[in-house]
C-alpha cells in the first residue's frame, strides 16, 4: 500500500543525490515535493503540517547543508520524522493483572471486525496465550455464524451464550466467567457495528465498556477508506477512549494515508495490521519497519521473523546436510516450495526486500501463485523412483506425469528444467559460489512470475 509514496519519496532523494551541492533553494524544492508526495497519499493535512515542520527545521540546518553526503542526511531526517509520525516503538497489547484479560473489538460495519477478531486468537493463541472468542453483535446472526465458523477453523474455543442471553452485556459477561472457568487468559470481545457512528450504537458499546471494564479496546479500521477511516478512528476514541487500532487490507490498493495519520490524529497507536484474508495474515505493526519500506530500505527483519516462524528446523537442517552432499532431489524441492508457501504471498515477501541494485525490480515482479499449485501436482504424478532420480523421466513418463498432473508434457519440461537450475543454485550457495553465480540463474521458483 506504500508503492505509490515511496517511489514518489525515492525519486525526491534522487534529484538531491544529483545536486552538486545542497542549497536552501533547491531543499525547498524538494520539501516541497515530499508535502505533495504525502498529500497524494492522502495523508490527514494537520500530519502533513506537522511532518513538513519537523523535517523542514533539520534538513535546513547548516549541518545538513554543508555536510559530506546532504542527501544520505535528508533520507535519515525524513525516516526519522516518519518514526514519529507512526510511533516511536511497537505497542504491544496490554494484559490485566489478574486474568482473564477482556479485549473489546470494536468498529463499524464492513471494517473487518470479526475476521480481525478471528484473526487476532490465532496470534494470540501462537504467542502463548489461551484466548476466548464471543461476538456480542445479536442484531445481525451471520455476524456470530461467522465467528463460530472462524473459531472452529482455527481450532479456537468460543462462548456462543444460550437462547435467553439476549443483550451484548448479558454474553459479555457469561463469556468471561466462562473464561475464569476454563482457564483462558485473554477474552475476545467482537462487538456490532453499524454503517455509520450513531447514538444507539456509542451507548450499547459504553456499557460494555463499564460492564467489563476492558484492558485493551480495539478499533478497527479499514485502510481502503483512507481518510474516513482516520475520522471514524478519531470519533471512536472521544466516545469511547480507544487503546490502539487494527487497520485491515493494507494490502490492498490504499494509498497508505490512514496508516501514516491515525496515530497522530487520535494519539492512539497502530497495534495490528492486516496483510491478507487468510487466517495468519496479521502482523504486529512495527513504526521504524514501515517507515524503512516506505523509503526503499526494505523489511528484512520481518522477513526474517517469517521465515524462522514457518519453516522447520529440523527439515532446514536435513536440507543443508542434503546440499551438502549433493543429494537434493525433486522431493526435496517440492517440500521446499511448500515452505516457501507458508510464509504467505510471494510479492508480499518480495516487497520486504530493499529497493537497491539487482533486488530493485523484484516490486514489479508478478507472480502467479497458483504454479506453485501446479508444480507440487507434477512432482505428486512421479513415482517415488522418479522423484529420487529425475534422469529416469523419459519421453513416455513425462506424457504419464502430465496426464496425471492435468498438465502438459511442456509444463513437465519446464519444471525438470527449473529443478536442474535450482540444483545447481543450491550446489553453488553450499560451495561459496553464491555471489558470483546468482547473476547467470534464474530464481529458483517453477516459473511463477508470468
Amino acid at each position: 500500500m506504500f508503492d505509490s509514496l515511496s517511489d514518489k519519496l525515492q525519486r525526491v532523494f534522487k534529484n538531491i543525490r544529483g545536486e552538486g551541492k545542497l542549497t536552501a533553494e533547491n531543499m525547498e524544492v524538494a520539501l516541497k515535493e515530499i508535502r505533495v508526495a504525502l498529500l497524494e497519499a492522502d495523508v490527514h493535512f494537520k500530519v502533513v503540517k506537522a511532518f513538513m515542520e519537523g523535517v523542514r527545521t533539520k534538513a535546513l540546518g547548516q549541518e545538513v547543508l554543508s555536510s559530506f553526503s546532504p542527501a544520505q542526511q535528508v533520507i535519515k531526517i525524513v525516516r526519522d520524522e516518519l518514526i514519529t509520525v507512526l510511533g516511536t516503538h511497537t505497542a504491544r497489547l496490554r494484559t490485566a493483572n489478574q486474568p482473564p484479560t477482556v479485549v473489546m473489538v470494536v468498529g463499524l460495519q464492513g471494517s473487518g471486525k470479526t475476521t480481525s477478531s478471528g484473526k487476532l486468537a490465532r496470534y494470540l493463541s501462537k504467542n502463548g496465550h489461551r484466548p476466548l472468542l464471543v461476538s456480542v453483535d445479536v442484531y445481525r446472526p451471520a455476524a456470530r455464524q461467522q465467528l463460530a465458523v472462524l473459531a472452529k477453523d482455527l481450532d479456537i474455543p468460543i462462548y456462543e451464550g444460550t437462547p435467553e442471553e439476549t443483550k451484548p452485556v448479558d454474553l459479555a459477561r457469561s463469556a468471561r466467567r466462562q473464561a475464569e472457568i476454563s482457564g483462558r487468559d485473554m477474552v475476545l470481545v467482537d462487538t456490532a457495528g453499524r454503517l455509520h457512528i450513531d447514538e444507539d450504537l456509542m451507548s450499547e458499546l459504553s456499557q460494555l465498556k463499564e460492564a467489563l471494564n476492558p484492558t485493551e479496546i480495539l478499533f478497527v479500521a479499514d485502510a481502503m477508506t483512507g481518510q474516513d477511516a482516520v475520522k471514524s478512528a478519531e470519533e471512536f476514541h472521544k466516545r469511547l477512549g480507544i487503546t490502539g487500532v487494527v487497520l485491515t487490507k493494507m494490502d490492498g490498493d490504499a494509498r497508505g494515508g490512514a496508516a501514516l495519520s491515525i496515530r497522530h490524529i487520535t494519539g492512539q497507536p497502530l497495534k495490528f495490521v492486516g496483510t491478507g484474508e487468510k487466517s495468519d495474515a496479521l502482523e504486529a505493526f512495527h513504526p521504524d519497519r514501515a517507515a524503512s519500506r516506505i523509503l526503499g530500505m526494505g523489511d528484512v527483519l520481518s522477513f526474517i521473523e517469517k521465515v524462522e516462524s514457518a519453516v522447520d528446523q529440523k527439515k532446514a537442517e536435513q536440507m543443508q546436510r542434503k546440499l551438502l552432499e549433493d543429494d537434493f532431489t525433486l522431493e526435496d524441492f517440492r517440500d521446499q516450495l511448500k515452505q516457501l508457501r507458508k510464509l504467505g504471498s510471494l510479492e508480499s515477501l518480495l516487497g520486504m526486500m530493499p529497493q537497491v541494485g539487482m533486488l530493485k525490480e523484484l516490486k514489479n515482479v508478478k507472480v502467479d501463485e497458483k504454479e506453485f499449485t501446479r508444480v507440487v501436482a507434477i512432482i505428486d504424478s512421479m513415482t517415488p523412483k522418479e522423484r529420487d532420480n529425475h534422469m529416469l523421466i523419459n519421453g513416455s513418463r513425462r506424457r504419464r506425469i502430465a496426464k496425471g498432473s492435468g498438465t502438459s508434457v511442456q509444463d513437465v519440461n519446464n519444471l525438470l528444467k527449473q529443478y536442474g537450475q535450482a540444483r545447481k543454485m543450491m550446489k553453488s550457495v553450499s560451495g561459496g559460489l553464491l555471489g558470483k553465480k546468482m547473476g547467470k540463474l534464474k530464481l529458483p521458483f517453477p516459473n511463477p512470475f508470468g
